[in-house]
């Protein structure tokens, strides 16, 4: 590359240019050109680079802001398969896949490695549901505390769903003994109605009844809830009727959101019912951390 012909014009004494020969003085101004050239390239380098790191950048976000949200229906695999024949966190996955096509919903189950909630799958779980009853005492102390945890700290969506009120998470959620009143197998239906239609669970939810043999009876040794969206009368086999009590009950347990629902023995097909899952489904999505 030459700059000859911009060499500037000086006064030439001796054949220097200002103590420098010629030749010397024009390699210094091409130099001097060439290093600007270098510098207005390493910059439009680095503007490209910097470019391409923020749009990656930005990819990823938009990646990650655009996973869906992710439920667990967590079941202890003793429900009789004549009622449930892929266990209860089956019936109730399978409701929720239908109504909430942008959620992940993964079953899980007591009988899976870890329990059903390795880290992995814990650490990622928006909302988690619970239905236990003859396996309480069964699930680690490790597994509670790393689910509490979850609840209370990161604001995980906790549901829980029938005799889970003897679980240990319940217990540890509700600092209290959780124990209703009294329990018995002398009821044929309950009937259960939408105490505040304003409340987002009761969502288009209207009064309704199932069947239900097994009957739970107040008091509900738990804090007092911050809202109870459902009640419930049972008809007994008797033919009486059995007082109104709290058939759904809303709490928080620091950042996470806690929903109790009552209804749902295993020797009933409770979580096949069209209104049970509807309660379900807006249970979900009120409890998920985007809505605290």
């Amino acid at each position: 590359m030459s700059y000859h012909n911009e060499t500037p014009r000086k006064a030439v004494r001796g054949g220097q240019v200002k103590g420098f020969l010629p030749e010397f003085n024009e390699k210094a101004f091409t130099m001097k050109i060439y290093r600007k050239l270098m510098c207005a390239l390493a910059l439009t380098a680095a503007v490209t680079v910097s470019l391409s790191s923020c749009a990656t950048t930005a990819n990823a976000q938009t990646k990650q802001s655009g996973a869906k949200k992710v439920v667990v229906v967590w079941s202890e695999g003793t429900a009789p398969k004549r009622v449930y024949p892929n266990d209860i966190n089956g019936a109730v996955s399978d409701g929720l896949k239908a109504a909430l096509k942008d959620w992940e919903v993964i079953p899980a189950s007591i009988n899976d490695p870890e329990q059903g909630l390795p880290d992995a799958l814990l650490n990622r779980c928006d909302v988690l549901i619970w239905w236990g009853h003859k396996k309480h005492d069964l699930v680690k102390d490790e597994l509670v505390a790393k689910i509490v945890k979850r609840v209370k700290q990161d604001g995980m969506g906790f549901i829980g769903l029938h005799s889970t009120h003897f679980a240990k998470v319940n217990k540890a959620l509700m600092g209290d003994a959780c124990s209703w009143g009294e329990y018995k197998t002398d009821s044929t239906v309950v009937d259960i109605s939408v105490k505040d239609s304003t409340h987002p669970i009761a969502k288009g939810v209207k009064d309704f009844q199932i069947v239900q043999t097994e009957r739970y009876k107040e008091p509900y040794a738990v804090p007092t809830p911050e809202a109870v969206p459902f009640e419930g009368v049972y008809s007994l086999k008797n033919g009486s009727k059995d007082p109104v009590m709290r058939m759904g009950l809303c709490w928080h347990s620091g950042k996470g959101k806690v929903f109790y629902l009552q209804a749902g023995h295993e020797t009933c097909p409770t979580f096949f019912d069209k209104n049970i899952q509807k309660i379900m489904s807006n249970a979900v999505q009120w409890a998920g951390p985007a809505a605290n």
